[in-house]
């Protein structure tokens, strides 16, 4: 039976860059990916601001494309903000996934590919997992440390027949598409997001680029009551209402439709560590309620959990105690506000408050609504309001004028 200092189950980035990590400072990792290939779960957005590849030593190549044009768009309202450099990226997921997966092994882990992982269980003071290869027998291996990094499902923590905590539960549709070189060459540069009834409610949709002359277009929202709508079309007529009519495409080419799930604890309430076992990623709602961003957030909360491995590894701990401190100390804060945020805009507000968000957005900077949208600074909110309040003065001064004086008409 071979033996381990750490496997970890799930090869998104959470898993992936902690696989590569631990990799790096010696120690013995097997990474463990249930599908057989990067392509067959390539199923994220993957939109990021341009420090992430900075951040976490990412090349080029898992880049799709650079975007330097964002656009907001509500039913009634649209702005665009352009830059001539590039503001940030949108990852080919598998790429990203392959790459962190390559870079561990090249740093001496294992990584096994179309295994499935079983059972968990306790063995002379260290755990036994049990795992299935596809169309195989069961493999049983030792490790010292077990990461789940299963994402929403939580499979380590919470395995079959153990009751779950009440999830706020989002769910997202996305369609790849290749286009034509006109419809393509307006869009190659630009993130496009939309929020109001006509596009998405109780969430948002948006566009992304691809390279290939491919685009990524979905949608989706967050399960609930809404406050005003009561009867919703199935979440696909909103995306597909984007393709027909704001995209006005007549003929396009659909690659791949794939959706998701994505279980998210109020108040980042999840189990984070069970003696041995210690969860990262979204296994732990580190995917933000309010954009549903979760690659960086993933990779950044890997980056807060290996220390505590190593620690343990080390015998300098008996434990993970501190783990969620120190995770809760990083996201919850932010991750509250969004919340919040996201529970009023999704699930109460009127179709017309969403349109005077966006028309008040447009008196931001483009780096304010960078911060606002990808760093969660919700302080600036408050930066455009200045303007937008003399505009608004102006107006009314104008309207006073034409009262006070109203012109005269030729007889």
């Amino acid at each position: 039976m071979q033996q381990f200092d750490v496997v970890i189950i799930g090869a998104g980035p959470a898993g992936g860059h902690c696989a590569r990590l631990l990799a790096s400072k010696g120690y013995q990792v097997l990474l463990v990916e249930q599908h057989r290939d990067f392509r067959h779960n390539n199923y994220s957005s993957a939109g990021t601001p341009l420090e992430t590849l900075a951040q976490f030593d990412l090349p080029d190549s898992v880049v799709a494309r650079y975007w330097r044009n964002l656009t907001l768009v509500s039913s009634q309202q649209q702005h665009t903000w352009h830059a001539l450099a590039p503001q940030g990226a949108v990852f080919d997921f598998a790429k990203l996934r392959a790459y962190l997966a390559e870079t561990a092994q090249a740093q001496g882990a294992q990584v096994w590919l179309g295994h499935r992982f079983l059972a968990h269980q306790p063995e002379a003071g260290k755990t036994l997992v049990m795992l299935k290869q596809r169309g195989g027998s069961t493999i049983n291996v030792l490790t010292q440390v077990l990461v789940d990094a299963t994402g929403y499902a939580r499979a380590v923590m919470y395995p079959p027949k153990v009751a779950r905590p009440q999830f706020y539960q989002g769910t997202g549709i996305e369609y790849l598409i290749e286009v034509d070189a006109e419809t393509y060459a307006q869009y190659q540069d630009t993130l496009v997001f939309f929020l109001g009834y006509r596009w998405s409610p109780r969430g948002y949709s948006w566009i992304f680029p691809m390279d290939h002359q491919q685009l990524k277009v979905g949608s989706a929202w967050i399960e609930g009551e809404h406050r005003h709508l009561k009867d919703l079309r199935p979440l696909r007529e909103y995306t597909t209402a984007i393709l027909k009519d704001y995209l006005k495409l007549d003929t396009y080419k659909t690659i791949e439709i794939h959706g998701s799930i994505l279980d998210y604890a109020s108040g980042l309430q999840d189990i984070y560590c069970q003696d041995n076992i210690i969860a990262i990623g979204d296994a732990v709602s580190t995917v933000n309620f309010l954009g549903g961003e979760g690659i960086r957030h993933a990779m950044q909360g890997a980056n807060i959990a290996v220390p505590y491995i190593e620690a343990y590894l080390q015998n300098q701990r008996e434990n993970f105690q501190g783990y969620e401190q120190a995770m809760k100390a990083h996201f919850l804060q932010k991750w509250n506000a969004s919340e919040q945020i996201g529970k009023r805009v999704y699930l109460e507000y009127s179709d017309e408050k969403i349109d005077l968000g966006v028309a008040y957005l447009k008196y931001f900077s483009f780096q304010d609504v960078i911060d606002l949208l990808f760093n969660y600074r919700f302080d600036k909110i408050y930066g455009g309001l200045y303007p937008y309040l003399l505009k608004k003065l102006a107006q009314w001064q104008q309207r006073v004028q034409q009262w006070l004086h109203p012109r005269k008409t030729s007889p």
